[in-house]
C-alpha cells in the first residue's frame, strides 16, 4: 500500500474547496445556501480521536513486544492493515469533506454581519481544523504501522506499509 501524500490530500482540498465556494456563490444567488451542520466538526473530530487511539495503542504493542514484556500482547497484522486502510479512507474524505466546508466557510466570510451566517461560518472552520486533525491522525496512523527496512533491497525504495 502506497503513503499518504501530502500534496495529493492538499490537491483535494484545494480542489473541493474552490468548487464549494463557487457552489455556495451560485447557490446563494439562486436561492438559500444549506447551513453548515453543527454536528460536522464533532463526527470529524470523533474521527480524529478514533484514528489517534489506534495509533496510540498499536504503538504501545510493538513498543512491548520489542521490550520482549511477558505481558505484551502482539499486533495482528490484518487488524494494522485493516487500521492504516481506514486511516487512509479517512485522510481522504477529511481532505475532501474540510475543502467542502473551508470553501463554503470563505464565502461565508462576506455575511459575518448577519448572526446565523456568522454561526456558520464558525461551524465551517471547526470542520476546517477537525478535518486538519483526522488527516494528522491517519498520517501518524500509518508512521506507527510502517514495517522496519527489508533487507533484501539494501534499502533501495520505500519500506512497505502493513
Amino acid at each position: 500500500m502506497r503513503e499518504l501524500r501530502i500534496r495529493m490530500l492538499a490537491g483535494v482540498f484545494i480542489v473541493a474547496g474552490i468548487l464549494s465556494w463557487a457552489g455556495a456563490r451560485l447557490w446563494n444567488s439562486v436561492g438559500t445556501l444549506p447551513s453548515v451542520p453543527l454536528a460536522a466538526p464533532i463526527v470529524l473530530a470523533l474521527i480524529a480521536v478514533v484514528l489517534l487511539s489506534t495509533a496510540i495503542s498499536i504503538r504501545a504493542r510493538l513498543k512491548a513486544q520489542r521490550e520482549r514484556r511477558p505481558e505484551a500482547k502482539g499486533v495482528d497484522p490484518l487488524m494494522a492493515a485493516r487500521a492504516v486502510v481506514f486511516g487512509h479512507a479517512s485522510a481522504l474524505v477529511a481532505a475532501l469533506v474540510a475543502g467542502m466546508y473551508g470553501g463554503t466557510g470563505v464565502f461565508l466570510l462576506e455575511y459575518l454581519d448577519i448572526p446565523a451566517r456568522r454561526d456558520q461560518a464558525i461551524y465551517a472552520g471547526f470542520a476546517v481544523l477537525a478535518g486538519v486533525g483526522v488527516i494528522v491522525a491517519a498520517i501518524f496512523l500509518e508512521r506507527v504501522c510502517k514495517l522496519p527496512e527489508d533487507d533484501e533491497h539494501d534499502g533501495a525504495g520505500t519500506a512497505p506499509t502493513v
